[in-house]
């Protein structure tokens, strides 16, 4: 609903969280713009500890960094006729998603009525956070790149700046590529000015990661054709964020040799950070940006280091420190049951209307205290028996 404003009281935190959804126009040119506690209640509770967040990861109802941001692509860096983003750079990382999302957004009616329900607004939220938190910088502490007297610079030794170049950087090309911004629009790189051999072209990340690619170039070219076809708008949005949702979830593994750079307990986090996207994956969640808001907020507000134990890691909010915990949890009772809780949430995800209902029982969680958790097992195995 364009302008609405949602309030929910979570009285655990003694706060209330308001949500304003603010819209505006679209344009229509695709170029101009069974077990008793399963692992997957874990993460949701993780996912409901978000409306007691304390990190500021927005400002003015947008991601952090967005008034740096370009709007257009001509507003990028170009170099004879080749435009020649410096994604080691904050605002022009979180530039290459402001223009793709004004480039997709028109195709992206599906999802709502407001500028602010495409999928692909928590990309830029969670790089948000990364920069927040402290997550961007070099984590051998060898350079300032990522201090606060060079906040803006992004490290190529950083695993979270790694993970989002691929999260990106490759999107934007293939978006290039397939005329998502026009006709025959060239873009390469700047590579990182230490030297680290990121892939900077279209053709050069293709060879790289193909599968990655792949997937992207399937996301845009069906975009187009999934939201100007005759199907009813739950299942375009449902076809939409399937596409999305593959293509975001294409690990390339280029960023595992920078593991070694951080403490287990961090390690620890982003392993069971991208294993709990999968629950996400398998409903085709819809992470627009209040939503993406509500999810990232909680995440901790700086970098884990040794002896950092959940739920008394100093520094850090009860909220975060209640997320660490179920984050972990999660990651572990999923280890112990052989992957049982993921597959038992993907098999109940078999159908556009099992998706709708498990986007649902997700936003349920998210913004009402008075979901039910304690059935939520017997609410995905009825699921499960209709598939």
């Amino acid at each position: 609903m364009s302008g609405s404003n949602f309030a929910c009281h979570v009285p655990e935190c003694n706060l209330k969280v308001y949500i304003n959804a603010a819209s505006t126009p679209r344009t229509t040119s695709f170029a101009a713009s069974t077990m008793q506690r399963p692992a997957v209640l874990g993460f949701l509770l993780a996912c409901a500890a978000s409306l007691c967040s304390s990190t500021i990861i927005t400002k003015d109802g947008r991601p952090i960094g967005w008034d740096q941001t370009v709007e257009t692509l001509t507003d990028l860096p170009s170099k004879d006729g080749t435009v020649t983003p410096n994604p080691w750079h904050f605002p022009d990382r979180m530039s290459l998603y402001r223009v793709l999302i004004a480039a997709t957004d028109p195709f992206m009616a599906s999802m709502g009525s407001n500028t602010t329900d495409s999928p692909v607004w928590g990309l830029p939220v969670m790089l948000a956070w990364e920069y927040v938190s402290g997550r961007l910088m070099d984590p051998t502490g060898t350079t300032t790149c990522g201090q606060e007297s060079d906040k803006s610079c992004i490290s190529p030794q950083s695993w979270w700046a790694c993970e989002s170049y691929h999260t990106s950087v490759l999107p934007f090309l293939s978006a290039a590529q397939q005329g998502v911004f026009g006709a025959d629009v060239q873009v390469k790189m700047q590579k990182p000015a230490s030297g680290e051999d990121y892939c900077t072209t279209y053709a050069d990340c293709a060879t790289r990661f193909p599968d990655a690619m792949t997937k992207w170039d399937t996301f845009y070219k069906d975009l187009r054709a999934t939201s100007e076809s005759d199907q009813p708008d739950n299942v375009k949005k449902d076809t939409i964020l399937g596409l999305y949702w593959t293509a975001r979830m294409s690990a390339t593994s280029a960023c595992s040799a920078s593991q070694s750079k951080y403490s287990s307990e961090e390690v620890a986090l982003f392993t069971a950070w991208i294993d709990g996207a999968e629950y996400y994956a398998a409903c085709h969640h819809h992470t627009n940006l209040a939503t993406a808001v509500n999810l990232t907020s909680p995440m901790p507000s700086r970098v884990l280091r040794t002896g950092d134990v959940a739920p008394n890691i100093e520094g850090l909010t009860p909220e975060e420190n209640h997320t660490v915990s179920i984050l972990n949890w999660m990651k572990g009772i999923n280890t112990l049951f052989f992957g049982a809780p993921v597959r038992l949430w993907k098999s109940a995800m078999c159908s556009v209307s099992t998706r709708e209902q498990g986007r649902n029982m997700m936003n349920e969680l998210v913004l009402s205290p008075t979901f039910p958790k304690a059935t939520f097992t017997s609410m995905v195995t009825e699921l499960l028996a209709t598939c």
